[in-house]
C-alpha cells in the first residue's frame, strides 16, 4: 500500500461518512442509522443504510457497501489512494505517499490502455462506416439484420486486410499496442495487426469505457486474403483493465432496463446480445469466452435478482451446477432457464421469431427444474424399466441441489411422473446425498462455442487469479438450510451488537453455514469490528458490513437464539449418526454405541421442541441446549476447513 496504514486508519476515523454520502444522495435519520435512496442504482423505495459510528454503509437492494473510502472510490471511480487524498483533504489531514511514482506509473499505465483502445475503437467503427474496403463487412451485417442504428449502438467495426492498417494510425508505443493486444511483432521485427479482416465487437466496461475487443473472421468469401485466418473469433488478452472471468459484454448498455426490470439475460455471445436488444429485450449480458464465475454473479446481483440463463441446450445443463446452486443462494438472485428451440440461438431468433425468444424468456423455469425435465426426458415412461432410469437421473440431478424443501418439492413431482412411492424415492436421495459426500465434483469445462462463441486463442492459457487459481474453481461447500442460516444470522448479529450476552455459549460449532462461519472466526480473531471486517475474506466481509447496518439486534431473544443454533446443529449432528450407523453395519459394537448417543441426542432434543408450561423454557429447554452444546463441543474438537 502506497499511504501508511495508520494514516489510512486516521482519515477513516475523523470522516463523517453520513456528510460524504449525503452530498450524493438524501439520508434521513431512523434511530441510530441513516436511510436513504442507493446512488449505486435507481429504486423508488430506501434500501440504502449508513451506520456513521461505525463507519460502514450497506444496500439492501443491490448489496454495494463498505467505507467512506470505498463510497468516494465507487461514487467517483477513482483508486484507492486517490479517493484516500480526496478525504484527507476534506478533513485537513495530511497523509504521506511512499510509492507515488510507481502508482503514478501504475495509473498512466492503465490510462495508456485505455486511451489507445479508444482510439483503436474509433478508427475500426469510420472503417466500417466509410471505408470502401469495408463492403463485403456491411453486406454480411446486413444479412445478420443489422442495419446502421444497431453499428453505431454497439459501435461495430471493419479490421482492414492490411497487415499494419491499425499500427500505422495509432500514436501510440508498440510495448502499449502488444499489452492492449492491438499488435504483436512478427518475423521480420515490424508491428503487425492482431486482427485482420474481422468484424469488431468492442468489450467497455460498466462505466462505459473500452478494456477489449472481439473480432469475428469475415466468411471466406467475403474475404481478400485466402489464407488461414486463425480461429473464428480472437478475442483480445487479460490486462491490467480487462479480466474476462469478472467482465460482461453489453452491461454497460443494458444496465439501466436491468435495474429497471431487476431481470438480467445471461447469454454466450456478443451477437446474442445485439439480438436481444433488437428483439426489445435491452438487458442481456454475455460472458467473454468462460463459464458463469462467482464474480459474475457477485456483479449481477448488484442490479438484478433474477438471472434467465439462454444458452445452448448443453450448455444451460452444465457440470457445474452445483457451483451455480452455491452461487444462487449466497447472492440471492432466482437463476432461470429460457428453453430455445433446439439448433437455436437467441442472435437468429431475433431475427427470424422474435416474438418467440420474447415468449422464451418469459416463460423462463427454475434451473433445477429444467434440469430435471432435462433428465427425464431422455428416458421411456412407458417401461417399468425406463421410468426407473428416469427416476435414477432425475434423483441425480435433484441431489446437487443445497436446499432440502426444494429438494423435497422436485423429488414429489418426480414421482407422480414416473408411478414412485415418495417415501422409497427419498431413501434413494438421501443414499446419493451421501455417496456425493465420498465423491470428488467435476471440474466444469469452460463454456465456449466454437460456431460462433469468442475462443481462446491455441496454445493462450486461461489467465489465473492473482491467487494462482481459477476464478470459478473449487469445492463447494456444505450449505445452510434456510431456517439455519437464519438462526446463524442473528447470532452474529448478537455476537456484533450484544456481544457480552452471548459470550459465554456462542460457538463456531454454531455456525454450519462457511461463509457465516468464517466471519464469526473473523470477530473472534479481531480486537473490533473495522478489523474483523478488514480481515474477513470478501463474503464474510461483506455479511458482516451489511449486519452491522441491519436493525433488530435489540429485539433477537438470546435464549431463544441458542435454542434455535442448537437445535439446528444437533439435528444434523442426529443425520450424521444414522449416516455412520449404516455406515458400520456389521460392527456391532459401534453400532450399539452410536446407537446410545443418538437415544441421549433425541432425548435432549425433545426438551427443546416441546418446553412445556410458560417460564419452562429457562428451566429446561435452555439447560437441554446447555447440555447438548458441552457435547457438540466435546464431539468435533477437529475444526472442519475454512
Amino acid at each position: 500500500m502506497a499511504i501508511p496504514e495508520e494514516d489510512v486508519a486516521r482519515v477513516r476515523e475523523a470522516t463523517d461518512i453520513s456528510a460524504v454520502i449525503g452530498e450524493y444522495t438524501s439520508l434521513k435519520r431512523v434511530g441510530r442509522r441513516f436511510v436513504g435512496l442507493c446512488p449505486f442504482h435507481g429504486e423508488r423505495t430506501p434500501s440504502f443504510s449508513v451506520n456513521a459510528e461505525e463507519g460502514l454503509y450497506y444496500c439492501f437492494g443491490c448489496q454495494a457497501s463498505g467505507d467512506a473510502i470505498s463510497f468516494v472510490r465507487a461514487i467517483e471511480h477513482c483508486d484507492f489512494v486517490e479517493a484516500v487524498e480526496r478525504l484527507a483533504a476534506r478533513v485537513g489531514i495530511t497523509v504521506r505517499n511512499d510509492a507515488e511514482g510507481s502508482n503514478d506509473a501504475t495509473r498512466g499505465r492503465r490510462q495508456a490502455l485505455y486511451e489507445v483502445l479508444a482510439d483503436a475503437v474509433e478508427f475500426y467503427h469510420r472503417q466500417l462506416l466509410e471505408s470502401a474496403e469495408a463492403g463485403g463487412a456491411r453486406r454480411y451485417l446486413r444479412s445478420r439484420g443489422y442495419d446502421g442504428e444497431v453499428v453505431r449502438n454497439f459501435r461495430l467495426g471493419y479490421a482492414p486486410a492490411g497487415y499494419d492498417a491499425l499500427t500505422r494510425h495509432l500514436g501510440q508505443s508498440a510495448a502499449v499496442q502488444r499489452e492492449a493486444g492491438l499488435a504483436f511483432e512478427n518475423s521480420r521485427s515490424r508491428m503487425q495487426d492482431v486482427m485482420r479482416e474481422r468484424i469488431i465487437f468492442p468489450i467497455f466496461d460498466p462505466m462505459g469505457k473500452v478494456i477489449a475487443l472481439g473480432g469475428r473472421v469475415l466468411p471466406d468469401e467475403l474475404r481478400t486474403n485466402q489464407q488461414n485466418p486463425g480461429p473464428k473469433y480472437r478475442n483480445s488478452p487479460e490486462s491490467p483493465i480487462y479480466a474476462k472471468s469478472s467482465t460482461l459484454y453489453g452491461l454497460n448498455w443494458s444496465k439501466s432496463e436491468i435495474a429497471r426490470t431487476h431481470e438480467v439475460i445471461v447469454c454466450e455471445g456478443y451477437t446474442d446480445v445485439i439480438g436481444f436488444s433488437t428483439a426489445g429485450l435491452p438487458r442481456a449480458v454475455a460472458t467473454c469466452g468462460t463459464s458463469l464465475t462467482e464474480s459474475h454473479f457477485k456483479l449481477l446481483s448488484r442490479f438484478a435478482k433474477r438471472v434467465v440463463l439462454s444458452f445452448d441446450q448443453d450448455n444451460a445443463g452444465q457440470n457445474a451446477a452445483a457451483r451455480l446452486y452455491e452461487y444462487e443462494r449466497r447472492h440471492e438472485v432466482e437463476l432461470l432457464v429460457a428453453e430455445l428451440p433446439i439448433g437455436t440461438d437467441p442472435g437468429e431468433l431475433a431475427r427470424t421469431d422474435p416474438a418467440l425468444l420474447r415468449r422464451a424468456i418469459a416463460e423462463a423455469r427454475p434451473f433445477l427444474g429444467f434440469r430435471v425435465d432435462r433428465a427425464i426426458a431422455l428416458h421411456e415412461l412407458t417401461t417399468p424399466e425406463g421410468r426407473a432410469r428416469a427416476t435414477e437421473a432425475a434423483i441425480a440431478v435433484i441431489a446437487e441441489h443445497p436446499n432440502d424443501l426444494v429438494r423435497d418439492q422436485y423429488l414429489v413431482d418426480v414421482a407422480d411422473r414416473t408411478h414412485h412411492d415418495p417415501q422409497r424415492l427419498r431413501q434413494l436421495l438421501e443414499a446419493e446425498r451421501v455417496a456425493r459426500e465420498h465423491r470428488p465434483e467435476p471440474t466444469a469445462a469452460p463454456n465456449r462455442r466454437d460456431r460462433r462463441e469468442p475462443s481462446e486463442e491455441e496454445g493462450r492459457p486461461i489467465p489465473n487469479t492473482p491467487d494462482g487459481q481459477n476464478s470459478d474453481e473449487g469445492a463447494v461447500p456444505r450449505v445452510a438450510s434456510v431456517n439455519e442460516s437464519r438462526a446463524g444470522r442473528d447470532g452474529l448479529m448478537l455476537a456484533i451488537h450484544r456481544p457480552a450476552e452471548v459470550a459465554e455459549w456462542i460457538d463456531t460449532v454454531l455456525f454450519p453455514d462457511p461463509v457465516q462461519r468464517r466471519a464469526f472466526i473473523a470477530l473472534l480473531g479481531a480486537e473490533e469490528l473495522h478489523g474483523a471486517i478488514d480481515s474477513a475474506d470478501d463474503e464474510a466481509s461483506e455479511l458482516l458490513r451489511r449486519l452491522v447496518v441491519s436493525d433488530g439486534a435489540e429485539e433477537i431473544d438470546v435464549n431463544g437464539t441458542l435454542i434455535e443454533l442448537v437445535r439446528a446443529a444437533a439435528t444434523r449432528a442426529l443425520v450424521d449418526l444414522e449416516v455412520e450407523a449404516r455406515l458400520h453395519a456389521d460392527e456391532a459394537a459401534l453400532v450399539g454405541e452410536v446407537a446410545n448417543r443418538s437415544a441421549w441426542l433425541k432425548a435432549e432434543l425433545e426438551a427443546l421442541r416441546d418446553p412445556g408450561e410458560a417460564g419452562a423454557r429457562a428451566n429446561f429447554a435452555v439447560a437441554s441446549a446447555q447440555r447438548i452444546l458441552a457435547w457438540l463441543r466435546a464431539t468435533h474438537t477437529d475444526e472442519p476447513a475454512i
